[in-house]
């Protein structure tokens, strides 16, 4: 099956894009796989399928699908590159939700949405208090996908990430962030995703971590996070939407054999 595709990224955090609005393939998990390996396939952190809205108010919408063919909720890095994909400023359907964006020249504006603070909705698999988890004494919320975030050290994304993505207390595996607050307006970053391991850069990611550092009075609500692909600027509203800012990149066109 030959398929036209889209390589792109958000501060190295990078997509194959597909765009099945008009014809769509049906793709199965293991020629998920296969695309997104590096080695036998073309290469990304997650495939992005595009394909024909279904709610009022959307102009596409976006599936995410995590190296090991399993799909995720939402993905912030995608979302900028396909906001850029389709030009002006669509809203998408996820499965988080409708994301509205805006640009601002090479700059693109995410909405979010809100945060999800309870155990049940990270979710958990037992009652805890989010905001100190049993667990590294991690912060959770949920993005649309599972966030747990641990302030110190990021050196330790390598050494700890794989076992607590999944850990038993994430019923549906978390992405788990490493941060370090270097003043109340910038934070560092590094972030072992679900499905896709440690990756340049997390939108989502970067979203709850700052969300979770609001919580325990570590930040302001405005905060720059710096990943090892780049910055993004995050801001928690007072209406409890999350506004994520940074840019995307078209790497190159293609066509599979």
């Amino acid at each position: 099956m030959s398929l036209s595709f889209t390589k792109m990224h958000g501060l190295g955090n990078d997509f194959v894009v597909i765009d099945a609005r008009q014809n769509d393939p049906a793709l199965d998990t293991a020629t998920i796989r296969h695309l997104c390996d590096r080695r036998f396939g073309i290469g990304c952190d997650q495939l992005v399928l595009l394909t024909v809205p279904t709610l009022d108010g959307a102009d596409v919408h976006v599936r995410f699908f995590n190296p090991d063919g399993s799909e995720a909720g939402a993905c912030g890095n995608a979302s900028r590159c396909v906001a850029k994909f389709v030009g002006g400023t669509p809203t998408l359907q996820t499965a988080a939700g409708l994301l509205p964006t805006i640009r601002d020249g090479d700059l693109f504006t995410i909405n979010m949405g809100v945060p999800r603070l309870d155990w049940q909705d990270v979710p958990l698999s037992q009652a805890c208090d989010t905001l100190h988890l049993p667990l590294h004494d991690a912060a959770a919320c949920s993005m649309g996908n599972p966030h747990a975030t641990i302030f110190g050290d990021t050196s330790r994304a390598e050494g700890l990430g794989a076992g607590l993505e999944q850990d038993a207390l994430f019923p549906e595996r978390a992405n788990i962030g490493f941060a370090q607050i270097l003043s109340p307006t910038h934070m560092r970053l590094r972030v072992w995703e679900r499905g896709a391991g440690l990756t340049l850069a997390c939108g989502s990611g970067a979203c709850a971590a700052v969300v979770n550092a609001v919580r325990r009075g570590l930040t302001e609500r405005t905060c720059t996070v710096t990943m090892d692909g780049g910055d993004l600027r995050i801001t928690w509203r007072a209406d409890g939407h999350v506004l994520m800012t940074g840019p995307a990149a078209t790497v190159f066109h293609g066509t599979t054999a």
